[in-house]
């Protein structure tokens, strides 16, 4: 029998910004939910208003854990110390692990239009907190949308669905990352690895999750945390329903975090700011 995972609980976004003063909705990384193991962090960014984004993110440093750009509408140009530079445009994703350090910027490569998208924070494990810092980076060629189901389409750019798998590959904490459209009464059920942490978060129309009496209606701006279980099962309560369904393994090791900083212990975290201030990154 299958035991579809439930709903622990449902919440907002809240406003926030970053970077240069980008304006942006703040889901996961709040105090009503600091974090989901691995997950630090999950910013929406989402405007029409170029006085919203035009001043983007100038140089900054990260060490210690990974962070994942995916663009839904707009251009966004990335560059680092160590010469790598690129654009990230709609359908693109970039995963970038920062490892034992690296200063970046991301800054918009547009004027006006729309800029959307998502960027999460994903932990490292103590073993790998100090790796070399690299890239996967992927333009939308491949990340294809597929039909999975009658009325429900999805982007698979990490993990497993049916024979396909996602270009995207991260062993220590075995991410799956799908963009999903459903139609109104489209329903979508698919494995997730047990003891992974799960969420859904809703950009566009509403769904429910799991089935009968026991179903929650998650709507747009809302995310899901999900439980313990087998699957998720997802039932499309609006025309055009879009949401990003991810989860991961936990780490369950100690977290020392501070601004772009995220280690094990209190000492590293500030030999980490020792190392950024002496240019050692």
């Amino acid at each position: 029998m299958t035991l579809l995972r439930p709903v622990l609980r449902k919440l907002r976004g809240m406003p926030a910004s970053d970077g240069a003063g980008v304006k942006l909705r703040r889901v996961i990384g709040t105090p009503q939910l600091p974090d989901l193991d691995p997950f630090l962090m999950l910013d929406e960014f989402g405007t029409d208003r170029p006085e919203d984004y035009l001043a983007g993110f100038p140089s900054h440093p990260h060490r210690g854990f990974e962070t994942v750009t995916y663009m839904l509408d707009g251009r966004m140009r990335h560059k680092d110390n160590r010469g790598n530079e690129g654009v990230l445009v709609p359908g693109a994703v970039q995963w970038m692990t920062a490892g034992r350090g690296i200063v970046h910027s991301e800054m918009p490569e547009q004027e006006e239009g729309r800029m959307r998208g998502f960027q999460l924070w994903v932990n490292l494990p103590a073993a790998e907190k100090m790796t070399a810092p690299r890239y996967q980076e992927y333009g939308p060629d491949r990340f294809p949308e597929v039909d999975v189901a009658p009325g429900v389409r999805a982007k698979l750019i990490a993990g497993r669905l049916g024979d396909r798998e996602g270009a995207i590959r991260q062993p220590a904490t075995d991410p799956n990352y799908f963009d999903l459209g459903l139609d109104e009464g489209a329903v979508f059920t698919h494995a997730l690895p047990a003891g992974h942490s799960a969420f859904a978060y809703v950009y566009e129309g509403a769904v429910a999750v799991g089935e009968g009496a026991d179903a929650v209606s998650v709507s747009a701006g809302e995310l899901a945390v999900l439980g313990p279980g087998d699957a998720v099962r997802l039932t499309g309560r609006a025309a055009g329903t879009r949401l990003i369904l991810v989860a991961g393994r936990p780490l369950r090791e100690p977290v020392a975090r501070y601004g772009p900083f995220v280690m094990n212990t209190q000492a590293e975290l500030r030999q980490a700011f020792e190392d950024f201030q002496a240019g050692r990154f």
